[in-house]
């Protein structure tokens, strides 16, 4: 039996793929759903929000992005819930003319990687988004990007695991139970021990006190404003005063608006400068926000890693798997990281990947995964025509032979091994 610990996004992703082929799992987590996942925005944005030293994660986030509408369709098909996933694109706007030059240099790297994305005038981005600043000089368009409404998806993930009898046990996980040097189950907190063949730790920045892991919390502040109609019809990013900040329209007229970075430890609280901030950079975008209600403000912990890149996959210790590291594209990763975890336990592309050190991770402009012989904009499957798909069930596309080689790639990719300490 695999016992699952964590119950965001990535945890109950998992644990649903898991029980839907047959096998025997277990969820733990005090609070299903009320972490990370709860703060998130679930902007599924690899292309607007490329970074130029970040081509591993780029190629991880593009993968997972193709899986999103064939995951939504079928989560949203067995838990009988809508999941508010969204495909309209992000629109990155600047202002002055420092602004325009800084997007017009990414476009042209994005251009490079062959990524999709469109130039536009201050007056093309208006023509899009009408309730944008006057002052908006220009944009980047990326139309393939895409959100969801994170609430919405750990919700029908529950209802998922409920219809197919997967226990959710809502306790704190104290330790890892080790036998024989491996991990052979979990004790809870109140003493009680739950014993499993595998034992996953997907619980976000929780991960680095139960696994010894080098994950830390990031906090993100977020607010939440609600209109009789939605002002915005797709995302809509910026960099005001210096800092990014992003607006995510939902279709029931909530516009999500985030959200802070701060390496402040396990901090959560809500602050006055923090909300104070997101707001005056939001109305600098889009005026409009001034005059909409305030249903919510969250802060959240996001699990971030040295690198930037997830730990997904088994460790050096037999019997623990981590899931976790996911910082800002855990929402994203979630449907990936499920294949990922699936391949390597199942057992159809293979196996794990052996002896992956941090070298062999990436290809070209450290995009390209071993063995990829593509360039760094090359994010097809070998053999495929287009994106890597997921519409054959949650296992079946997994023995085609050009996606076990992309899982592979992938999997060295986020492979755990990289950071020894934690074998």
């Amino acid at each position: 039996m695999d016992v699952i610990v964590g119950g965001g996004v990535v945890g109950l992703s998992l644990a649903w793929r898991t029980a839907r082929a047959g096998l025997a799992v277990t969820v733990v987590d005090p609070a299903p759903g009320s972490g990370a996942s709860h703060a998130a925005a679930g902007m599924l944005a690899p292309v607007s929000e490329v970074a130029y030293t970040e081509g591993p994660l780029l190629r991880l986030g593009v993968a997972s992005l193709s899986r999103w509408p064939a995951f939504a369709a079928e989560l949203a098909a067995e838990s009988g819930l809508e999941l508010d996933l969204r495909a309209d694109g992000t629109l990155d706007v600047a202002f002055g003319a420092d602004d325009l030059a800084v997007l017009d240099e990414l476009a042209t790297y994005m251009e490079k990687l062959d990524l999709p994305v469109e130039r536009l005038t201050g007056r093309q981005c208006r023509r899009l988004e009408p309730m944008l600043a006057p002052s908006v000089r220009g944009g980047l368009l990326a139309p393939g990007d895409a959100w969801v409404d994170p609430r919405r998806v750990t919700a029908a993930l529950l209802a998922a695991l409920e219809r197919l009898g997967v226990p959710v046990v809502r306790a704190r996980v104290r330790e890892l139970l080790r036998s024989g040097g491996r991990v052979a189950g979990v004790r809870l907190e109140d003493g009680g021990r739950l014993p499993a063949d595998r034992v996953v730790v997907a619980a976000g920045v929780s991960s680095a006190e139960l696994a010894g892991v080098p994950v830390r919390p990031v906090k993100g502040q977020i607010m939440r404003l609600r209109s009789p109609r939605p002002l915005l019809s797709r995302c809509v990013r910026g960099t005001v005063h210096g800092t990014p900040v992003y607006l995510v329209p939902r279709g029931d007229g909530e516009l999500v608006v985030g959200a802070t970075q701060e390496e402040l430890g396990f901090d959560t609280r809500v602050t006055a400068g923090g909300l104070y901030e997101l707001l005056r950079d939001a109305r600098e975008l889009v005026p409009g926000v001034t005059e909409l209600e305030l249903s919510d403000v969250v802060a959240g912990l996001r699990p971030g890693t040295p690198d930037n890149l997830p730990l997904i996959g088994p460790t050096g210790t037999p019997g623990l798997t981590l899931a976790t590291g996911h910082f800002r594209a855990g929402v994203l990763l979630a449907p990936l990281t499920a294949d990922l975890l699936m391949a390597e336990h199942v057992g159809d592309d293979g196996g794990p990947v052996e002896g992956a050190g941090p070298e062999e991770r990436a290809g070209p402009m450290g995009v390209g995964g071993p063995g990829d012989g593509g360039g760094p904009g090359d994010f097809r499957s070998p053999g495929d025509g287009g994106g890597p798909r997921n519409d054959r069930g949650p296992h079946k596309g997994l023995r085609d032979g050009g996606r076990r080689t992309e899982l592979r790639e992938l999997a060295v990719l986020c492979s755990p091994e990289r950071f020894r300490e934690i074998s």
